[in-house]
């Protein structure tokens, strides 16, 4: 009888045991899951790529900063796209502006965060006749951009100290949002003052795109795709005009959400059209998500994102009332 009581005291040691190695395996198991570095997807060639991978999509392979700069250093307009809260894609933009800076010291800076009407205050800026309080408060920083300056501080204070020209590209904030409500036949003689010379909506790649984001998000007061495609394209053609306006013959970075520069159909070949002048896009990607190669001439892995912060319900690159999914 006692031999009986201990073999069942035996078995069942063993199955606590038994029960404990399975626990701990699946522990080790989630943990290096979660221990596991995210990577981007690349759908088009089914390869992932890691944190600071930077993929020339012609090739689908890996350059170095030194190659990418080596094929920036030799075109008109670098467009370096962005997740505007994304500190990590703020430094790229930044270390990319001072190695063109030593071989361009006459570049000028683009930025989707001004409007050209603010460009004197601009100027005053990369001039060094404004401190940053009299900037933030000439340019209207926090009723126009509203993002945290800090974001965009180091880039700001670079131009400054190099005396590199600072250029708005934006249209007036409060108009395209007008548009995508009531269409521009309902704007006032003044404000179709700031309309671009030349509207491009023809573009079926361009309108599919923005199209798809306006079924998935649905806003009170613009269920009317039309008015919010010409939103859109108001913002991509007057951003196109005051880059072909402000090149002067010179080399220009421009900054802007990642959906302005995405394949291309935005701003990039709009500008194009207007100058002929040669170009890149740069398209940053957060690992732990999917990218194609039409994204950007490159492709920069950057880290995952965080949690989303939300402005005006608006992300980078889409009419400035909508989500935007990227």
């Amino acid at each position: 009888m006692k031999h009986v009581k201990q073999q069942n005291v035996t078995g069942s040691n063993n199955k606590r045991l038994c029960s404990i190695y399975i626990v701990i395996a699946l522990m080790n198991i989630m943990w290096g899951c979660a221990m596991a570095p995210k990577k981007l997807v690349i759908k088009d060639i089914s390869k992932s790529f890691n944190i600071d991978t930077i993929i020339c999509t012609k090739t689908g392979m890996p350059v170095s900063f030194e190659e990418l700069m080596d094929d920036l250093s030799d075109v008109r307009v670098i467009y370096i796209g962005e997740k505007h809260s994304d500190p990590a894609h703020h430094n790229i933009q930044l270390n990319i502006i001072k190695d063109l800076f030593k071989k361009h010291p006459k570049l000028a800076v683009g930025m989707e965060a001004f409007d050209y009407s603010y460009q004197q205050q601009l100027d005053m800026w990369s001039s060094g006749k404004l401190d940053q309080k009299a900037f933030l408060e000439k340019t209207h920083w926090y009723a126009n951009w509203k993002f945290d300056y800090g974001l965009y501080a180091d880039i700001l204070e670079f131009l400054k100290d190099k005396k590199i020209r600072l250029v708005g590209l934006n249209i007036p904030f409060h108009i395209p949002s007008k548009i995508s409500v009531g269409g521009i036949e309902n704007l006032s003689y003044d404000e179709k003052k700031y309309l671009p010379k030349q509207l491009n909506t023809s573009n079926p790649d361009h309108r599919a795109y923005v199209e798809e984001i306006f079924k998935n998000h649905h806003i009170r007061g613009r269920e009317n795709f039309e008015y919010f495609y010409m939103a859109q394209c108001v913002w991509e053609d007057t951003m196109a005009e005051s880059i072909a306006n402000n090149l002067k013959g010179n080399i220009m970075v421009v900054l802007a959400g990642n959906g302005h520069i995405v394949r291309k159909f935005g701003i990039p070949d709009r500008v194009y059209k207007l100058t002929k002048g040669s170009f890149r896009t740069l398209f940053l990607a957060p690992a732990g998500s999917k990218a194609e190669l039409s994204y950007g001439d490159y492709i920069w892995v950057t880290p995952a994102d965080k949690k989303p912060t939300m402005r005006k319900l608006s992300k980078s690159g889409v009419n400035r009332h909508m989500t935007h999914k990227q």
